[in-house]
């Protein structure tokens, strides 16, 4: 008989370990359950549309360190795949994709259809069966070592089982049911909501060199910043939270951050304020760029330190230079809660990484059981790394599976 693989889970890593699968030669009946009645749908949201498919960050001692769940588990797997595998599987199979200037990798369409159309037709052509709407709702391993699932109102049988599912705490229920310790879930990469009506009127202000830290915490990140309506996003306050995961889900997103908007000692600013102050003299002060910080942002400083936009610098008190120093350099913020990062949500928790083997990504409690994305209790920063240990994770899976056909043949 053909050996059947079944899949439960209908997202990025699902649809890569079948397409993976296909790759082998080997005969293999295939089967993606997925619950929802549409499949990659985290896929087709990713990067605005676009689809974010990895980072340009080829050496694995590098890449594991925008995993905050995961780093040191994931050097021997992306010893074996990593980014530059992911672009030469996808050329392989028609897509071609781009490096950006920030590092992140799309296909040159910019579309995340373009990598669906991809799955779908190897899917198409090697007759793998995609169920959709078909909810999986038990888990358990027959005398003879088979699994069976049951989905609905149908039992499925297969030899080997990959769980793929994502944030799914009924899958993690399952996995737990099976033996498996859940690292409970919290939210990763969120955004801050900050109740400062002056600070958020200036939605859609962009800043590119900012630096944030937490009060009272270890976590601090660089990069570029957005206002939003209801707070800040942006690369540095994904980061930022994905790293704090844990210890801002602890104190329920209420803290305080420590912002420097232009990545500058407070020294070198105070001294280039004073020099501004001598040599714009009869200048407004709300009529002079300051180290290219938007207009609309530099008169929200200027308020918030006590200054009229109108007035001449000559006029600036001492006191006033001194304070506008530090609110562009230690500016104090009060975040009061989070919100989701567009549709893109990612958890730090699940599957205890204690009980896989890296180099298949095999249960240990369980033989011809497999498991890949979201589901393991891994987690990367912003930009593609996601999806990267999805893809190494499955290809590892699938690679395990027609290792241990060899082996029964």
């Amino acid at each position: 008989m053909i050996p059947t693989v079944l899949i439960i889970g209908g997202g990025a890593a699902g649809f890569f370990s079948a397409c993976q699968l296909t790759e082998f030669g080997k005969p293999l009946k295939i089967i993606i359950l997925e619950k929802d009645k549409e499949v990659l749908k985290k896929v087709r949201i990713s990067g605005g549309g676009r689809c974010n498919v990895t980072h340009n960050c080829f050496e694995p001692g590098e890449l594991i360190k925008h995993y905050p769940r995961g780093e040191r588990e994931l050097f021997g797997p992306f010893s074996q795949f990593q980014p530059k595998d992911t672009i030469k599987w996808f050329s392989s199979h028609g897509v071609l994709l781009k490096i950006e200037p920030d590092g992140r990798i799309f296909p040159v369409t910019d579309s995340s259809e373009t990598i669906i159309n991809c799955f779908l037709g190897i899917c198409k052509k090697h007759n793998i069966k995609i169920n959709v709407s078909c909810k999986v709702t038990s888990i358990k391993k027959n005398i003879d070592g088979k699994w069976e699932i049951k989905a609905d109102e149908s039992i499925f049988q297969a030899d080997y089982l990959v769980m793929t599912t994502g944030s799914s705490t009924s899958t993690w229920q399952m996995a737990a049911d099976l033996g498996h310790n859940i690292i409970s879930p919290v939210p990763s990469l969120f955004t801050f909501k900050i109740k400062d009506k002056e600070l958020t009127t200036l939605a859609g202000v962009s800043l590119t060199n900012t630096s944030i830290k937490i009060t009272g915490l270890k976590y601090f990140t660089e990069g570029p910043l957005l206002i939003t309506h209801w707070g800040l996003s942006g690369p540095a306050v994904l980061k930022l939270s994905a790293l704090a995961a844990l210890a801002l889900n602890d104190v329920n997103y209420q803290f305080e951050i420590i912002l420097n908007w232009i990545s500058e000692t407070y020294a070198k600013v105070l001294a280039d304020l004073n020099k501004l102050k001598v040599n714009k003299a009869r200048k407004q002060t709300g009529n002079v760029t300051f180290y290219k910080i938007p207009n609309r942002f530099w008169h929200y400083l200027l308020n918030l330190s006590g200054i009229q936009s109108e007035h001449q610098w000559a006029n600036i008190t001492k006191i006033q230079i001194q304070q506008l120093a530090v609110n562009l350099t230690e500016c104090h913020i009060k975040v009061q809660g989070k919100s989701t990062y567009k549709d893109e949500f990612v958890t730090a928790g699940g599957i205890s990484l204690k009980e896989i083997n890296f180099k298949s990504f095999e249960s240990k409690i369980h033989q011809n059981l497999f498991f890949a994305g979201e589901i393991l209790n891994i987690d990367g920063l912003t930009g593609g790394f996601n999806f990267q240990a999805a893809w190494t994770g499955s290809y590892l899976a699938s690679k395990g599976i027609l290792a241990k056909l060899k082996e029964t043949n």
